[in-house]
């Protein structure tokens, strides 16, 4: 065997590690649809769709494994080289400001802000362009979640949403 196609296996190659996490989140999805009952294609139970996404987790993870083992893969430090950490910094902070407001505020009160606040900070568009979407798109996810589907969202203390 040459020295080129012989690739010496590292702990420390992420992608590895990154399949052996998907692999063992895989499993456990498998195992929790079990517990919930399979059922039958005609009569599908609750594990049902757990059970086969839990599967396609496994199989996911096993190809990057497999990738990982048979042709390398960058290093822990190689991947957070040179990172720009601000951008994901502020989503996080946005995310978790949304969170927070949520209840209170109700979800177009909170959706808002949030939309525009990201709109503006990490890709920059223009105000005139901004408001308006950062207004229509929240107020277009209320009417198909709660008028169209149904589905109960906070309306905060307000009374709007």
């Amino acid at each position: 065997m040459s020295a080129d196609s012989n690739v010496k296996v590292r702990l420390n190659n992420s992608e590895l590690w990154g399949g052996l996490i998907g692999l063992g989140l895989g499993i456990f999805v498998v195992q929790s649809g079990l517990k919930l009952k399979l059922g039958t294609i005609h009569e599908p139970g609750p594990g049902f769709v757990l059970f086969y996404a839990g599967i396609l987790i496994c199989a996911f993870a096993a190809t990057i494994m497999i990738a990982a083992l048979t042709e390398g893969g960058p290093t822990f430090g190689s991947r957070w080289k040179d990172a720009r950490w601000a951008k994901p910094v502020i989503v996080i902070a946005c995310l978790t400001a949304f969170a927070f407001a949520l209840d209170s505020l109700g979800f177009l009160l909170a959706a808002i802000p949030l939309t525009l606040l990201l709109m503006r900070l990490i890709d920059p568009v223009r105000w005139s362009l901004a408001v308006p979407i950062s207004i229509l798109v929240p107020a277009g996810m209320w009417w198909l979640l709660k008028q169209a589907l149904g589905i109960q969202l906070p309306s905060g203390t307000i009374g709007i949403g």
